[in-house]
């Protein structure tokens, strides 16, 4: 969830990274960003724990394997999918992830040992350049009313970013985390899809806590982010159907003989 620097392996969307600067972008100006492009070949999208309550009635929230796990807005459930990127107009019609709305722009480190994160932006993204239309980055050599918003917004995504991560550090602590599956049959399949490859948060863990955690748990938080999760995994089905109408779900292979 944290951001990565210019040298670093890039975050999901970004092509490449450059500092946001007063002398070289004086003219520049941002327009509106069109992302059905990007969002349609993306099925998982990072969200941070703040996006909880209204991510989980629109999509499931899962997390992603390893060590390192991070919340997921779970938008189509094989790779290059997502059943939500066909409505008209620049989003889908739903909430849309903090991660994709700060895009082209994130703060990053300009160099490793650097303390201070500066305002980047992807110059790949075709919305920031030298047009004659589109809200102009400067006004002389100061940043202009849309570049603080863009740099605000920049700020409380990386503070939320924070927050998600030590949410994932007391849900490891706390060993709630496992391997997810999840399998639906289809009236008209032979064989049930298995689908894999994500982590969830296994309930009956939960339910055995001790009762001076669940009030840990419930007095700072956790436990309605917990529930948030719990509460979005049937969606996983509307997912698969939404798939199965769109013609999106992938052929079934063959069962192997023994």
């Amino acid at each position: 969830m944290a951001s990565s620097a210019p040298n670093a392996t890039l975050p999901l969307f970004y092509n490449g990274i450059q500092p946001l600067s007063s002398q070289l972008h004086a003219s520049w100006k941002s327009r509106p960003l069109d992302m059905q492009p990007i969002l349609a070949t993306q099925h998982a999208i990072p969200l941070t724990v703040e996006e909880f309550a209204v991510a989980q009635r629109h999509y499931p929230i899962v997390f992603s394997v390893g060590d390192n796990a991070v919340p997921l807005a779970l938008m189509g459930l094989n790779e290059g999918i997502n059943v939500f990127a066909e409505a008209e107009g620049n989003a889908p019609d739903i909430y849309v992830p903090a991660y994709v709305r700060r895009y082209p722009f994130m703060l990053a480190k300009l160099r490793p040992d650097a303390e201070e994160l500066s305002l980047c932006f992807d110059p790949s993204s075709g919305n920031i350049g030298q047009f004659e239309d589109g809200q102009p980055l400067f006004d002389g050599e100061t940043p202009s009313q849309t570049t603080q918003a863009i740099l605000q917004f920049c700020e409380q995504f990386e503070q939320a970013g924070a927050r998600t991560n030590l949410f994932m550090e007391e849900v490891r602590k706390a060993g709630l985390l496992m391997d997810g599956e999840v399998t639906v049959q289809p009236s008209d399949a032979d064989q049930p899809f298995v689908y894999r490859g994500f982590q969830m948060i296994d309930e009956a863990k939960v339910q055995e806590l001790r009762g001076d955690e669940l009030r840990k748990m419930n007095q700072s938080g956790l436990l309605a982010l917990i529930y948030a999760h719990l509460f979005s995994l049937p969606l996983i089905k509307d997912v698969f159907a939404k798939q199965m109408s769109q013609g999106k779900v992938p052929a079934q292979q063959p069962a192997a003989q023994a």
